[in-house]
């Protein structure tokens, strides 16, 4: 493929104008028929990375994933640009199983997303044996080893599953937590071919880490839900009991709340997750069984009620914040307690019973491991970013200036120099980035909530009107863009990113009549200033 078509590609569909670290080479290790593994943060783009050369090349893509809610999500994303694609999972009826597979043999769908159990059932087998197959992708691959924190034994199908294919198709793996051991184990048990390896680093910049030695976590909890108000916000709780306390205590409190957790029906699970992706509720409460695969770019903080069982998890929870590249907050409210939970459940797991006593017991050694090591996180006095990035085998300085023990340093040393040289990486992390109209001038204004509030009341009708997510339509990233630049025609709107030219045809002439009408009613002129080269986070 050309390079243009590529660029072309990733505006058309997906509104961007450049890759971000690492997608453009997993990108064109899959285009060229290589294996691939990407091991990319939270937030970092790993979907584009399968989604693009899906729509390149020639056959169909299968994205393995074993998270029925990214599923949907990306699904709905895909067909919102005109892409035609569909999920195989067990929140289909048999009826609309068939019905799908029944598609997806006449060729209608570029990608399908499956759930691992379903690769060998003899439905999925026969439609696949006589189908174009070029990619398989594999979501979440940190599953497949035994030695990883989240092993889940039906990824050990997806080697068999390959193997039974006629042809070969190009692997892509593709994770955000994997230490180096668990990366060598993937390799082996995938039968990865030469991959092309990709880590672009563990580090997001735009969240700040808090840990809080909390007497009274309820009293704490409710000061930080103070101060993010109005904020979309997880707070994961260890175990179920204590995720319907601590609901049962913010919904007396009047807050906008939902809750989620494995002992809830199907459909009190399904209907809380979605008044929460549709922000008919800001918080969500729950265990670690809510949140692999929930695409919501604009959860502005994350509370962990209790110590995880280590820093993958953490890492992974406090990870679905801030997915947008805004600034958001991650806390820890840690207590002794925690530990000794965690204990309990590390000596009682018997979550996988096909192991033998002795991989069982290395295993519950491994996690015993790294519950130490989550619990010495809780406990350090220097940087949480660097300790974390450590962890993951990542070089990083002593001091980020943007984590609570960071921030204490400064304060208790009182330089207000010092302060004034970190308040950009603080503050400023997702960058910025200037549009150059038609004009040649760029209106450009730093901050114009009333527009912005006008913008996401559209949004939210939209969303409404065509039933998805509101982010489905244009993320908060997008409307602050277009709330600074105010963009007054298609090309300027199709500068802004995350405005494609597919969202454009649907969206884009409400937004900029929005705009326009907004523009005619202030006084929006600023003096030209001097383009910078554009820069785009996404």
């Amino acid at each position: 493929m050309e390079e243009q078509d590529k660029y072309g590609m990733l505006k058309r569909y997906f509104g961007y104008d450049a890759f971000r670290d690492g997608q453009e080479s997993l990108i064109d290790g899959m285009l060229a028929g290589r294996d691939v593994f990407g091991i990319m943060p939270t937030g970092a783009g790993k979907s584009i990375c399968y989604q693009l050369p899906a729509l390149m090349l020639r056959g169909i893509t299968l994205v393995i994933s074993p998270l029925i809610s990214l599923m949907k999500d990306q699904v709905a994303a895909l067909n919102q640009v005109g892409v035609y694609a569909a999920y195989l999972n067990s929140s289909l009826t048999q009826g609309q199983y068939f019905k799908a597979l029944d598609f997806a043999r006449k060729g209608k769908y570029k990608i399908i997303y499956v759930a691992p159990e379903r690769l060998l059932t003899d439905s999925f087998l026969d439609f696949a044996v006589n189908a174009d197959i070029s990619c398989v992708s594999v979501d979440e691959v940190h599953c497949v080893s035994q030695w990883g924190q989240d092993f889940r034994p039906g990824y050990l199908k997806i080697v068999d599953f390959i193997d039974r294919l006629p042809k070969r198709p190009v692997v892509g793996a593709f994770t955000a937590t994997a230490t180096k051991e668990v990366r060598d184990d993937v390799m082996r048990i995938l039968k990865l071919n030469n991959p092309k390896i990709v880590t672009t680093g563990f580090d997001r910049k735009n969240l700040s880490f808090y840990v809080k030695h909390a007497k009274d976590k309820k009293a704490e909890l409710l000061g930080l839900l103070r101060k993010h108000y109005g904020d979309s916000g997880i707070i994961y709780c260890i175990t179920r009991k204590l995720v319907d306390e601590v609901y049962g205590m913010l919904s007396e409190r009047g807050v906008e709340v939902s809750r989620y957790h494995a002992g809830m029906t199907d459909e009190e699970r399904c209907r809380n997750q979605e008044a929460f992706i549709y922000d008919r509720t800001h918080v969500m409460v729950a265990t670690n069984a809510f949140g692999m695969g929930i695409d919501k770019p604009d959860v502005r903080f994350v509370i962990h009620y209790n110590m995880p069982k280590n820093m993958e998890s953490y890492y992974q929870e406090a990870g679905r914040a801030g997915r947008d590249g805004e600034k958001a907050d991650c806390y820890l409210l840690y207590s002794p307690q925690d530990v000794h939970t965690n204990q309990f459940f590390i000596e009682n797991n018997r979550e996988n019973e096909e192991l033998s006593d002795t991989e069982r017991e290395h295993v519950m050694e491994k996690d015993r491991e790294r519950l130490k090591k989550m619990v010495f996180y809780c406990h350090t006095k220097y940087c949480y970013r660097k300790y974390m990035l450590n962890y993951f085998g990542e070089k990083a300085d002593s001091f980020c200036g943007g984590c609570g023990n960071c921030i204490r340093k400064l304060e208790a040393e009182q330089y207000q120099e010092k302060q004034e040289r970190y308040s950009g990486r603080i503050n400023d992390m997702a960058g910025a980035r200037q549009l150059v109209p038609a004009d040649g001038k760029i209106r450009r204004v730093s901050d114009n909530p009333e527009l912005y509030d006008q913008l996401r009341l559209l949004r939210n009708r939209l969303a409404k009107e065509t039933e998805v997510p509101a982010y489905v339509i244009f993320t908060d990233k997008t409307l602050k863009e277009m709330s600074m630049y105010l963009p007054s025609s298609r090309e300027e709107l199709l500068e802004i990113s995350g405005v494609g030219q597919a969202k454009y045809d649907k969206f884009g002439q409400a937004f900029i009549d929005t705009i326009n009408k907004y523009a005619d009613s202030h006084d929006t002129s600023q003096e030209p200033v001097r383009a910078k080269a554009k820069i785009v986070f996404h």
